[in-house]
């Protein structure tokens, strides 16, 4: 195996124990390794906005959306970052484009619904 697939089950496992900051020392590393890997940036993305570090799970999943235009879970945590960070209009068309692209999701179907309502 190579060192950045263990830097990045590092990661995981980190994330997984419930210590995103941990994971997001493995994960930069990883991603400093493979900057196109779009799960590497995901499981940073995530490990950001578990520690309310939305401007930088922000970037995470935009550079995803870069790589992987249709990736519906990129759309939607996009969406999340975006709702923290109070830019609510920006927001509804990324969860918008996440229900599109999984039009059965229903986490993505009432984030959608409940942002609209507000």
């Amino acid at each position: 195996m190579s060192e950045t697939y263990d830097l990045f089950r590092q990661g995981q496992e980190h994330l997984a124990r419930g210590r995103a900051a941990q994971a997001t020392v493995a994960l930069e590393k990883a991603k400093k390794r493979e900057p196109e890997k779009a799960s590497i940036r995901e499981a940073l993305g995530i490990a950001y906005f578990r520690i309310q570090r939305f401007s930088e799970a922000e970037a995470e999943f935009r550079e995803i959306l870069e790589l992987q235009p249709v990736d519906h879970y990129a759309h939607f945590a996009l969406g999340r970052c975006l709702e923290k960070q109070g830019k609510p209009d920006e927001a509804v068309g990324h969860y918008r484009m996440a229900s599109f692209f999984r039009p059965q999701s229903e986490d993505y179907r009432r984030a959608l619904e409940a942002l609209e309502a507000a």
